[in-house]
Parts: structure tokens; C-alpha cells; sequence
């Protein structure tokens, strides 16, 4: 026996229990029937858990079964059969909200995730989901607040019965047809599914045209996640590697790492060539083994003059030598090779010669202050040029 709940994300088909659970669907489906549920909000949603509805004061406090509706407010609740006993362990499952004997009124959730064993002896399992888990995707991925409640409402607006097997209780009526939204039914809720929202509303025009640009390269980084070259369209660069481009093509990989080597401990270098001719495409990336080092390189070498050509610095929004492990595992930093051996044994490599080269370096014409300077490069040495301002 199925049931068809039409939602403002779209259509779930439920094929009920109706021959292990008959008290409880037939409570289900005459209130499906009345039109009882058509507009409930789906007041809480907890992402990899459940998504609740079935109240129609969209509290979360409320609603009662066919029989509170028919006799009054002592029959709000009726027990719901605890036997055989049939676990929430897979996603969606339709499973009346009960206390801790089982006692159920109206309110159901769908199970968002498998093995959910701290619903079992208190909620009643009475269906599961046969059309529509990618509305169940759709309910999983809901933005809501500290409270679990949905920002823009999840409504079900409809309920189609396929086939009911029960006789209708006493006093039952179904309504001629659907009844149309009211402000009784719509109450509770925040932003209408169907409402426009004004982004732009109280912003200045610095504002907005931030929020635009900011959409704009979101949208960029998802293609560029879609086409595979961003391991994730979220992903950010690492805070400690510095970005210098607008390089003269004759600056090697050592020349920077001295230049750059007083501003803290450097853990890579490295002038990116054409893979074809070896030669300079005149940017690098350094990494630093701090953050702090970083910035002071970021703020005091930036239009520094070095072999003839002023430099531009920036922090790094290269993530090509990341890999991405999967939601929740971060990534893995790895170099041309994919070989993290190979990384290590560089990074050995260049802390043994770094110390040789920052002593030839450091002879009696360095100046050890602070002022800014620019580096120009000889065939015989590294002479240094104090820059005004």
C-alpha cells in the first residue's frame, strides 16, 4: 500500500507496512486522507539524521492522531505496535514520532542515514521510501539553524493516497478536495519556498558588487572542480607559501630562497619552467615553514627590484600540488612525482645546502638592517641596493 507526499522539494512514494504495522498506517493514511498533513512544515531536519514533520502548528510540539482529531483531546495519542520489531537501519524509512512506550499521534520522520539503532523501542517504523531518495538528498542538505529548523521552508503540500485498505473509522469525512493554503495552515514558517529573496536589499553598491564577484568565482572554482583541475571547489591555498611573478628569466631557484631566506625558514623554492624547454615562465612559488614568515616577506618585498625586473608578491592560490583525500579527510601535498618519499627526501636535501649558501651569502658587503632593498645579480655576486621610502 503506497502513499505519495508531495513536498515543495518534490514527490516521495512510501510503500507502508501495512500487515506488521496495521494500527499505526491506518492511522497514517486516514489523516494522509483528511488532508491533515497538507502544508505541515518540516520543522526540524538534522543532516545525516532525520527529517521530522507532521505537526501542523509547525512547533514540533503538536498534532494528534485520527482518533484525537474524530473524539476529542484525550485520544491525542494511541499505542503503536511494538512487535515484530523492525530496526531504523536503513535511509529512508517512514517512522512515526513516539515516546518512550510508543505511544504515536501524528508527527513522522524519514531516517537520513543507516543504523540510527537510538530510534529503536520509542519511534515506529511503518514504510519505507520507493521513489524519491533524491529528495531525501534534497532534505539532507537543507541549511537550517542551531535548532535544526530549515531557513526557507520544506513544506508538504500534497498527500495522494494510491490505496487504502481500512474502513474508515466513525465520524470520518474526507474532504471534497484539497483544501487551499490559509494563513492557519502557512503559520510557523520563515521564507515561503516560492519567495524571492533580495540579496542586494540595505547594501551599498561596494557591497553588492563584492557579492557579485564573489558568486562569480565561486562559479568558476565549481567548473574548474567539475573539469578536474581543483581537487575541490571549496578548497583554499595554504597561508604559508608566497606567489612572485613578473620574474627576470634568468632568477633561479637558489637566487630567490637567499633573497628570501631572512625573512624566515623556507622549506621550498622553486621557479616554475616549461616542462618542454626547461625554461623560466617567470613566477615561483615559496613555501615558509611559517605563516608569519610569509606575511613579512608578503608586505616588505613586494615591487622589490631583483636581476633588472620588479617583482610582484602575492599569497599563493596554487593548490596544484594538492590531492584531495575526500569529504572530511583533507588533503595530501605532494610534488611533481605524486611521491611524498621523494618530497621528504628534498626537503633534506635543501635544509643540508641551505646553510652553505646562506654563509657564502652573508659576507662582509650585507647590510643587516631593515630597510627595504633590491637584490641585483652579477656574474660574480649578489650586490645589494638600498631602496628609498
Amino acid at each position: 500500500m503506497a502513499v505519495v507526499i508531495e513536498t515543495s522539494l518534490g514527490d516521495i512514494t512510501v510503500d507502508l507496512y501495512v500487515e506488521l504495522r496495521p494500527q499505526t498506517c491506518r492511522n497514517f493514511l486516514k489523516l494522509c486522507k483528511m488532508k491533515y498533513y497538507n502544508y505541515n512544515l518540516f520543522h526540524s531536519i538534522r543532516s545525516g539524521f532525520i527529517a521530522q514533520t507532521g505537526d501542523p502548528t509547525g512547533e514540533g510540539s503538536g498534532g494528534q492522531s485520527i482518533w484525537g482529531v474524530l473524539e476529542g483531546p484525550e485520544k491525542r495519542f494511541f499505542s503503536g505496535e511494538k512487535m515484530p520489531k523492525i530496526r531504523h537501519s536503513e535511509v529512508g524509512l517512514l517512522s512515526m514520532v513516539g515516546t518512550d512506550d510508543m505511544m504515536v499521534g501524528s508527527q513522522f520522520f524519514f531516517t537520513l542515514a543507516p543504523d540510527l539503532n537510538s530510534l529503536d523501542g520509542t519511534h515506529c517504523v511503518i514504510g519505507e521510501v520507493t521513489e524519491g531518495h533524491e529528495i531525501l538528498t534534497k532534505l539532507n542538505e537543507v541549511i537550517c539553524d542551531e535548532t535544526h529548523r530549515p531557513y526557507r521552508d520544506v513544506r508538504i503540500t500534497h498527500t495522494v493516497i494510491l490505496e487504502d485498505p481500512f474502513v474508515d473509522p466513525p465520524g470520518f469525512r474526507a474532504p471534497s478536495r484539497s483544501p487551499s493554503p490559509n494563513p492557519e495552515r502557512l503559520k510557523g514558517g520563515r521564507i515561503a519556498p516560492d519567495e524571492d529573496i533580495d540579496e542586494t536589499e540595505g547594501k551599498t553598491a561596494a557591497e553588492i558588487q563584492e557579492m557579485i564577484e564573489e558568486k562569480e568565482a565561486k562559479a568558476r572554482a565549481t567548473i574548474l572542480e567539475i573539469v578536474g583541475d581543483l581537487p575541490d571547489a571549496n578548497i583554499a591555498p595554504p597561508e604559508n607559501v608566497l606567489f612572485v611573478c613578473k620574474l627576470n628569466p634568468v632568477t633561479t631557484d637558489d637566487d630567490l630562497e637567499i633573497i628570501f631566506s631572512r625573512f624566515g625558514k623556507i622549506v621550498s623554492c622553486e621557479v616554475i619552467r616549461d616542462k618542454k624547454t626547461g625554461n623560466s615562465l617567470q613566477y615561483a612559488f615559496i613555501e615558509f615553514d611559517n605563516k608569519k614568515s610569509c606575511e613579512d616577506a608578503y608586505f616588505k618585498m613586494d615591487n622589490v627590484l631583483i636581476d633588472d625586473r620588479r617583482i610582484h608578491v602575492d599569497f599563493s592560490q596554487s593548490v596544484s600540488k594538492m590531492r584531495y583525500l575526500g569529504k572530511g579527510r583533507g588533503v595530501q601535498y605532494l610534488n611533481d612525482d605524486n611521491s611524498e618519499a621523494d618530497m621528504v627526501k628534498k626537503g633534506r636535501s635543501l635544509s643540508r645546502d641551505r646553510e652553505n649558501r646562506r654563509q657564502k651569502f652573508n659576507h662582509k658587503d650585507y647590510d643587516r638592517n631593515d630597510n627595504q632593498r633590491s637584490y641585483v645579480k652579477t656574474d660574480n655576486h649578489l650586490i645589494i641596493h638600498h631602496i628609498v621610502g
